[in-house]
Formats: structure tokens, C-alpha cells, sequence
């Protein structure tokens, strides 16, 4: 009766990606699940048409549908609780000015209220007064309503223009609905006040807000889209701590559930990781080509992290999670193209050339071969661009990150590099023979060598004498481990399984309903 209308309705949306509908007593309601490049704004629109057009097959007795929309960002990022022993009036007082104060954040998209009850005039009227007056219950209700209203007193032409008029009927306190004529007689009026009392109170608690047993108001706040957490968090701190140097003495305030601190401290981690990622690089460079060498190669490093972050700065991408993860893997991406420039700028040095000629010779005779690697690199992290979904969209950040410090590093490896080594270049420590030797001399043998150049050159020279029974090895192997992987595998999940470190938060609400008797 209620879902099968809505039902018809709501699949004619375009971009629904599931459709959820639960029926209970009394009611029912529907999940709409879009895709994730689809308009939020143009979504709910068309979703609040779909109902609307289905209200008119709706049964006669259901209440008007209800359209809300939900978001997974659209979660509090800090709460402010305001708690002592000051009346609830003024703890009420202090939390509505506190929220708008916070709304006034750019950043911040809404502050939410809990724990407050909503004020009211309350009319007490006295049951023997009533009838001694001869005055009825709808007597009082009719005069209360006709009063509290704005009337419409037609238009006012000034010559300049024309002015709606508005008689204001609102009651602005307890006096006035106090004062309300409700019988007249020729012995006199007979006033509101004079059948009961009219007082300011509260409604009937529907919720309860209470810190370290007392009671407390709690106003969690709500960033935008897109905007920065820590910052965020930061300025509603700030905000909070400005208020309260005008609140009483009995009000207090602390701030509970705040995920800049976990933000912030997942984020310094990985930082801690990129550097030592690139210190470590740096070390196992130095113990390679020596000091001078692994200078040049390691000033790269900071600078294809620099031109990745700048190039993902200016289109609008924050630095979080993912882009730091890609940066972790792109540290030991990003110096190859600078150790062979380096190590064949070292070689013709050794080999009598000036520095500026071979670093010359460097990026020029090195220009191919470093684009092609880094090409192909890219390519490979190209198609994780079109992943679709969310998924999609959350680890878009890691092959842009990639993408961009690699482009940086091949700038860094032709460019940057052979510029500055062309001033600071030097050559580094070696055998002159053995650099005659490797550069081509036909008439040495290199299994003579010794250390691990050597070792590779006589292991190589037996290998080579093989090459049916070495591919046949290679395939062998390449076709086992599939043949295990898929006989013998622990499935497949999203995430891996492990324990989590992140602190868990647990949001009770507790709803009082008034008994039935």
C-alpha cells in the first residue's frame, strides 16, 4: 500500500544504484542508493519530485512522506558539551548563541543541538474559575488562536513605491496571552488571568544529555564537504573558548569525540614514514655510488615530492592519506632516472670528459631510455583513474600522486640534474683500467673481474649457454605458482583483516515517552 507506489516512482530516477525498502508497522521507508559521480542536490530534487507524484496513490489515512538525505561525510567531527549547574534556561540560552557562532564558520556546515528542551508559554487554567466565569475550553483555544497572529492590512503607495501593511498580533510574553479578553460584559472583561496562569516553561523531555552526571547540552558540529578537518576543529575550538569568557562561572565546557587528534596523528605517522622511506633510500644510494654521487641523486627525491604536491595543490586535491601513501611508493620510483644519469655522467668523467660535457652526454644519450621506463610506469598506474564507484574516487588519489611525482622526477633526472652537475660534478673514485675495460675493450675478459661484478659476469656467462632449459625453468615456475594461487588460496576480501588501533566512539540516545494510563 505505501512502498509499491513509491516504489514505481523512485526507480524512474536516473543513477539509483540500489534501492532498499523496509516495511514495519505503521509505516515504511526506503533507502536510495546513487552512484557516486551523480549531483547530491540534483539527486535529492528528483527524488522529492518522485514522492510527490506518488502521493496522490498514497492511502487516504498515511502522514506526508518524509525526504531526508544522508551522507557519510555529514558527520559530526567534534562535539562541544556544555554541562554545570546554571538554570536550564540560561544553559539553553548559552547553547543556541554558541551554535550560531559556529554556523558562522566557513568551513562548518551545521551545528546540531542535543539535549535541550524547546521552550513554551504554558496556560495553567483553573477548573472552578472556568465555571464560575461560565467560560468553556474551546473559548480559551479560540481566543488564544485569534490572537496570535499577523494580519494583513492591505498596501501603502508612497508615490516611490508600494508597501505591503502588517497589523503584528504575536504574543511577545507571558503578559500578553495573560491579558487577553476572553468574555466581556457590561460589569466588566473578563482576562486570561483571571481563569488561570499563564508561565514560560519547557516542553516534556524527549532526550537526555548528561556529562560526568550532570546535565549538559551538546552541540556537534558538521564541516563541509571537501574542507579541511583539522582546521575545522581548530576554529570551533577557537570559537568555543572566545564564548565562554562571558558565560557565568557554574558553565562549563569540554569537547568530546574529536577526529582532528586521530587525523592528525595518522597523518604524522605517515609522514614519519615518508621520511624514513627517504632516508633510507638515500643510505642504500650512498653505499652504491658514494657521497657525491648520492647528493645529486637524493636532491630529486624533495624535488619531485615538491613538484607532485604543487601540481596536486593547484588542482584543488588535499593532502590525506592516500596521496602520502602514494608518495611512499613512489620513493623508490623516483631516482632511477637520476642514478643513470648520474652513474653515465660519472662513467665519462672517469673517462676524461669535462663535467658539463657529460652530463651533457648524460641527458642527452639517457633522454630515451629514462622517458620509456617512466612511461610505462605511468601506463600502469593509468587505468586505476577509471575505477568506478567510491572506491573508485577514494583511491583515485594514489595513481594521480604517482603520476605526478614521476612526471617531477623525470624533470628532476633530464633537466634539474644534469644542470646542477654540470657546476658541482666531480668524478668519483675508480680503477682506469677497469673503466677501459668495461667501456668496451674486446680483448678482456670480464669473468676475471672480482667482487659481485664479477660473480654476475661468470653466472651470466653460464646461463647464456642455456637459454632453452633457462625459459622452460622460467615458465615452469610462472605456471606453478598460478596453478597454487588458484587451488590453494585464502579468498578474496576488501580490506585486509587485522586489529584496528583507531579508538571506537559509541553514541547512546536515551527517549523517554510519557505513560499511558
Amino acid at each position: 500500500m505505501i512502498i509499491k507506489p513509491m516504489e514505481r516512482q523512485l526507480q524512474t530516477i536516473e543513477g539509483v544504484k540500489e534501492m532498499t525498502a523496509n516495511g514495519f508497522v505503521g509505516g515504511a521507508s526506503i533507502v536510495l542508493e546513487f552512484q557516486s559521480d551523480v549531483d547530491a542536490d540534483q539527486a535529492l530534487l528528483d527524488v522529492r519530485e518522485a514522492v510527490d507524484m506518488a502521493k496522490a496513490d498514497l492511502p487516504n489515512e498515511s502522514e506526508e512522506p518524509v525526504v531526508a538525505e544522508y551522507s557519510a561525510g555529514k558527520q559530526p567531527i567534534i562535539t562541544v558539551v556544555l554541562f554545570g549547574d546554571a538554570p536550564e534556561r540560561t544553559m539553553v540560552r548559552i547553547a543556541e548563541t554558541l551554535k550560531d557562532q559556529l554556523e558562522t564558520i566557513p568551513s562548518v556546515l551545521e551545528a546540531q543541538v542535543g539535549g535541550k528542551r524547546e521552550e513554551v508559554l504554558e496556560v495553567v487554567v483553573d477548573p472552578t474559575r472556568i465555571e464560575t466565569y461560565d467560560v468553556s475550553l474551546n473559548e480559551l483555544l479560540t481566543v488564544v488562536q485569534n490572537n496570535n497572529r499577523l494580519i494583513a492590512a492591505g498596501a501603502l503607495d508612497a508615490g516611490d513605491g508600494r508597501f505591503s501593511v502588517k497589523v503584528p498580533g504575536l504574543f511577545e510574553d507571558a503578559r500578553d496571552v495573560a491579558n487577553l479578553p476572553v468574555k466581556t460584559s457590561r460589569d466588566g472583561v473578563v482576562t486570561l488571568a483571571d481563569l488561570g496562569e499563564a508561565r514560560r516553561t519547557f516542553k516534556d523531555a524527549t532526550s537526555l544529555a548528561r556529562f560526568n552526571g550532570r546535565p549538559a547540552i551538546t552541540i556537534e558540529v558538521i564541516k563541509r564537504v571537501g574542507t579541511n578537518t583539522v582546521e575545522t576543529a581548530q576554529a570551533a575550538k577557537a570559537m568555543t573558548e572566545f564564548a565562554a569568557k562571558s558565560w557565568p562561572g557554574s558553565m562549563q565546557y569540554e569537547f568530546l569525540g574529536d577526529t582532528s587528534v586521530y587525523v592528525t596523528d595518522f597523518l604524522s605517522t605517515l609522514r614519519n614514514s615518508v621520511l624514513s622511506a627517504v632516508a633510507l633510500v638515500s643510505i642504500v644510494v650512498v653505499a652504491a655510488l658514494g657521497w657525491r654521487s648520492a647528493t645529486l641523486v637524493s636532491v630529486s627525491i624533495p624535488g619531485a615530492f615538491l613538484f607532485g604536491i604543487l601540481v596536486l595543490y593547484a588542482l584543488g586535491y588535499t593532502i590525506n592519506t592516500v596521496v602520502l601513501f602514494g608518495l611512499i611508493l613512489a620513493v623508490g620510483l623516483l631516482v632511477d632516472g637520476a642514478i643513470v644519469v648520474t652513474e653515465y655522467a660519472d662513467r665519462k668523467m672517469l673517462e676524461g670528459h669535462h663535467r658539463k660535457e657529460a652530463f651533457r652526454l648524460a641527458a642527452q644519450r639517457m633522454s630515451w631510455p629514462i622517458i620509456a621506463s617512466t612511461a610505462t610506469t605511468l601506463v600502469a598506474f593509468a587505468p586505476l583513474l577509471f575505477w568506478p564507484g567510491i572506491i573508485g574516487d577514494f583511491m583515485s588519489y594514489l595513481p594521480l600522486t604517482l603520476i605526478f611525482t614521476l612526471i617531477g622526477s623525470l624533470l628532476m633526472a633530464l633537466i634539474f640534474l644534469p644542470t646542477l652537475g654540470a657546476l658541482i660534478g666531480k668524478p668519483g673514485q675508480a680503477d682506469p683500467d677497469l673503466m677501459e675495460h668495461l667501456a668496451g675493450d674486446q680483448t678482456f675478459d670480464p669473468k676475471s673481474l672480482s667482487g659481485i661484478t664479477g660473480w654476475y659476469t661468470r653466472l651470466l656467462s653460464v646461463l647464456i649457454h642455456h637459454p632453452g632449459k633457462i625459459m622452460a625453468l622460467t615458465l615452469v615456475a610462472l605456471i606453478g605458482a598460478w596453478g597454487l594461487f588458484i587451488t590453494d588460496n585464502n579468498g578474496q576480501i576488501l580490506f585486509p583483516d587485522g586489529e584496528l588501533t583507531a579508538p571506537a566512539c559509541l553514541s547512546m540516545h536515551a527517549a523517554i515517552f510519557p505513560s499511558r494510563k
